[in-house]
């Protein structure tokens, strides 16, 4: 299972998070995705995770993606 790791502004409530939840649940290849509000990050695991796909649904969700973490 692969796992991606980023970095997100503009999180600042549990709604964020579930807003960002639900974008990126629904990119291919999505089994789990856990975003830490305080740590403003979202971790991605799954099987063949496209980080353009990933990276959309965080912006289309209303957030922008710093940086990719080292996971």
């Amino acid at each position: 299972m692969a796992q991606k790791q980023y970095s997100v502004t503009g999180m600042t409530c549990e709604h964020c998070a579930a807003s960002i939840r639900e974008e990126v649940s629904e990119v291919p290849g999505v089994s789990e995705v856990m975003v830490d509000v305080a740590a403003k990050s979202v971790t991605v695991q799954g099987s063949d995770l496209d980080d353009t796909r990933l990276r959309a649904a965080i912006v289309e969700a209303g957030y922008s993606v710093v940086d990719t973490v080292a996971a």
